[in-house]
């Protein structure tokens, strides 16, 4: 019975969806996650009477036909790259993008991460650095007499030395954006790599026409809609259950043809 196939498509796929609302709950205080949600098509349809085809020698043709669909199939985990909300965390090293744009990471491996998580920490070298040691592209380095940082609109990072008056430059956030945002491949610790889907990085200075401005002691928190994802956890739970009972029916519907004399 087709029954059977159709239905533990739809168990498949709802079973994907949970996973990926799983997912969206799991990171609802990640800094700067982006939500995602999952996509679904019908399968191919099996022709027991193709439409349009000829009913008679009189030229008439089939209206409707008969087309027996045979299920569902994922086609994307899409991720909504849309703002969130930004909350004051008092951290001087803390920053937060308002608007389009990514900073850039250089990794150990010579390729250039992308990610809005801003939360900066200082090495001892004086390098801007993410929590993993990796270096922010664009940062400079902050004097070991400094004795105040000041991250402006601009990204332009400003030091006042011990001893002196003036305020020094020692870095700019080279930001980056992408035609796709959502073709940005995600590789964990909020961190993305470019791919042929996002296109190539089109880098500027914060503040600029097609990038956001920088708020130095802030950070984005999750877009995650937590009364959103419940809502669609119980919506996927339920699909399963009716799923479920399709396969359970045409069980039955079997059972009964095995029990006929």
């Amino acid at each position: 019975m087709r029954s059977l196939s159709i239905a533990a498509t739809g168990m498949l796929a709802q079973q994907l969806n949970v996973e990926v609302i799983s997912n969206n709950i799991a990171n609802m205080n990640t800094t700067a996650f982006k939500r995602q949600r999952a996509e679904f098509q019908d399968l191919l349809y099996q022709n027991a009477r193709r439409v349009g085809a000829a009913s008679s020698d009189q030229n008439t043709v089939v209206p409707a036909g008969v087309q027996i669909g045979l299920g569902v199939k994922t086609t994307a985990v899409y991720r909504i790259t849309e703002q969130g909300n930004l909350v004051t965390t008092g951290n001087t090293l803390d920053v937060a993008l308002q608007g389009k744009g990514f900073f850039q990471i250089d990794l150990p491996t010579g390729e250039t991460a992308y990610t809005r998580a801003g939360s900066f920490q200082l090495a001892g070298d004086g390098k801007l650095v993410t929590a993993d040691g990796f270096t922010v592209k664009g940062a400079g380095t902050i004097p070991r007499d400094a004795i105040d940082v000041t991250i402006n609109q601009n990204g332009q990072i400003l030091v006042k030395r011990a001893g002196q008056s003036d305020i020094t430059q020692v870095g700019q956030f080279e930001l980056a954006s992408f035609v796709n945002d959502a073709g940005l491949q995600a590789i964990g610790d909020n961190n993305f790599l470019r791919t042929a889907a996002s296109g190539d990085a089109t880098t500027g200075n914060a503040g600029r026409q097609g990038f956001g401005t920088t708020l130095q002691g802030f950070l984005e928190t999750s877009n995650v809609n937590t009364v959103q994802e419940v809502t669609n956890l119980i919506t996927a739970q339920r699909a399963y259950e009716m799923n479920s009972k399709v396969i359970a029916a045409s069980d039955e519907m079997l059972g009964t043809l095995n029990q006929m004399r």
